[in-house]
């Protein structure tokens, strides 16, 4: 079965830092993109970062352009979003998706969230 779960969230204070994990199953890894995304209450969807399946190239929201660093390790079939700088409007939903191709474009499959609090 396809899955997608990330996992790595929590309550960090702010100028903290977390690092994500978006443990993928159930299809040819190495073969797709993978972005990570984010929804708070009362917002919309918003893309974060994207890494295409060699992970030769990488795509980077304005608002976390400098804090977070996306990576992939095909080995471990694991995409990571290491994000620092942490601020209070960072806390949101944090979830992965896959591109429909091995370039970051549509995205066919969500996976499941994690929340990330950044508050003192």
């Amino acid at each position: 079965q396809l899955q997608l779960v990330a996992s790595g969230g929590g309550l960090v204070q702010p100028g903290g830092s977390l690092r994500l994990s978006c443990a993928a199953s159930g299809f040819a890894f190495d073969y797709y993109g993978i972005g990570w995304f984010r929804q708070a209450p009362g917002k919309e969807r918003e893309g974060l970062s994207c890494i295409n399946s060699s992970g030769s190239t990488t795509y980077y929201a304005d608002s976390v352009k400098g804090r977070f660093t996306i990576s992939r390790d095909n080995a471990k079939n694991t995409v990571y979003l290491q994000m620092n700088s942490l601020k209070p409007e960072d806390t949101a939903v944090y979830f992965c998706a896959r591109s429909r191709t091995s370039s970051c474009s549509g995205y066919d499959y969500w996976g499941r969230g994690i929340q990330v609090t950044v508050s003192s």
